[in-house]
């Protein structure tokens, strides 16, 4: 990876889209720095401080800490996110949607980016309300009114939307993969007070040193595993029939058709986090049970170091992954395809017989992906309540993501270095 950024950074041009992505991320960094008026932050921080188990702990840590502070990119590119995820829904439900994406080629793609651009506005609308809601319910605002929160509202709407509007210059003018990098510097942002936090424990005397070294080494293995399934595909062989066409004659190569291992990518795991956390946020806004009672026994049962917790968060990821490929990948779709163009895969007439193998392949990888899956968010878990420790710096999501990302990264560099190298040769 250091290589491929060393050879980017002696090509002009890709020094410049570099350069320039380091200058977004440093307003980035710096917007999330800037508060919002009106708002008590150190008792927001301190309030923040006993949700971390919730779906706002995980919006807290999808923003690089900006959520607990209330800044003006507090609400980060979660309503953009939400937005492309609601559209790509309504892509599938929606027939005019549909057609728009599949058939309205250019055209469509960029009005449907457009819808996306209103969806995120308006949910970042409302995602501000309810963080109104929220603090001024606390009682964790200096002041309150009319004014200040017409104030705070369009303020989070409006950096929401400015990241948006970041994200799309990353990816027009810098290294692509805008919104993903923005995500990226949040967690990584995290990272440097993680660790610190993690040396000053073993100073202390509170974590031990057998405890620290397992962190990094569970880490560089979760790391390792992520790579390695990332780039992991199933290969179908794929056989295209001769055809003549005039005096050409087309067809009679072999393909084949990739299927990678994790297609769903992380929105599994975020969806069955924000669902398995779901009762303790709701508990979170209720007074708390007295000791002995059924309710504070309930509320321990569904802590996120419960076994109960942990099933429940493995199932769902199972279930989501399940889903999600069905969404992104249609058997019927793909065998059609293949019978238009005259390929077929060997031992398989086109047609059914076609559709039917893939989606019996494409079950048998989706759960190899959901279980890697699984296997990476639990681990973090496990690992805390077996260690009884807490606050470690980046969980199974977060070193999904950051992995990800960083991974695409390096193949969005090499790809514009090879259409260099293309160019510089035809020149």
């Amino acid at each position: 990876m250091f290589q491929v950024f060393r050879n980017a950074w002696k090509i002009d041009e890709l020094r410049k889209k570099i350069l320039f992505t380091l200058f977004i991320i440093l307003l980035y960094r710096i917007g999330n720095a800037v508060p919002v008026p009106y708002v008590n932050v150190p008792a927001l921080q301190e309030y923040f401080g006993r949700l971390q188990n919730t779906v706002l702990g995980l919006y807290n840590v999808m923003s690089g800490n900006a959520f607990s502070s209330a800044t003006i990119f507090a609400l980060s590119i979660q309503p953009y996110i939400n937005a492309s995820i609601i559209i790509q829904l309504l892509t599938i439900a929606i027939p005019a949607l549909e057609r728009m994406s599949k058939e309205g080629g250019e055209e469509g793609r960029k009005k449907i980016a457009s819808i996306t651009r209103y969806a995120t506005v308006v949910i970042g609308l409302l995602q501000g309300f309810g963080y109104y809601f929220l603090i001024s319910r606390n009682q964790l605002l200096a002041s309150s009114g009319v004014w200040e929160a017409v104030v705070i509202i369009v303020t989070f709407c409006a950096g929401s939307a400015l990241l948006m509007w970041l994200g799309e210059q990353i990816t027009e003018f810098g290294i692509g993969n805008g919104i993903s990098i923005i995500l990226f510097a949040s967690i990584v942002s995290r990272l440097p007070s993680g660790v610190y936090n993690m040396v000053t424990n073993l100073a202390a005397g509170s974590l031990h040193w057998l405890g620290f070294i397992g962190i990094i080494v569970g880490a560089l293995a979760i790391i390792i595993l992520i790579v390695y399934v990332s780039n992991a595909e199933r290969r179908i062989p794929v056989q295209y029939a001769k055809r003549v066409v005039g005096r050409k004659m087309y067809g009679g190569q072999s393909t084949h058709l990739p299927m990678k291992v994790n297609m769903s990518g992380v929105m599994p795991i975020i969806f069955a986090q924000a669902i398995a956390s779901l009762p303790a946020t709701i508990a979170s806004f209720c007074r708390e049970p007295a000791e002995g009672t059924f309710w504070a026994g309930f509320l321990k049962a569904i802590d996120t170091s419960s076994v109960i917790y942990i099933v429940l968060y493995f199932l769902l990821i199972l279930g989501f992954s399940y889903f999600y490929a069905t969404i992104q990948f249609n058997p019927i779709e793909v065998a059609n395809n293949l019978k238009k163009n005259g390929g077929f895969i060997p031992g398989f007439r086109p047609g059914r017989p076609t559709s039917d193998f893939i989606r019996k392949v494409l079950n048998k990888i989706t759960l190899f992906g959901a279980i890697y899956l699984g296997i990476v968010a639990i681990l973090p878990l496990i690992f805390s309540s077996v260690t009884k420790m807490t606050g470690i710096a980046l969980g199974g999501t977060s070193i999904i993501i950051v992995v990800g990302v960083a991974l695409e990264i390096v193949q969005a560099l090499e790809t514009q270095m090879l259409m260099r190298h293309y160019k510089g040769f035809l020149e």
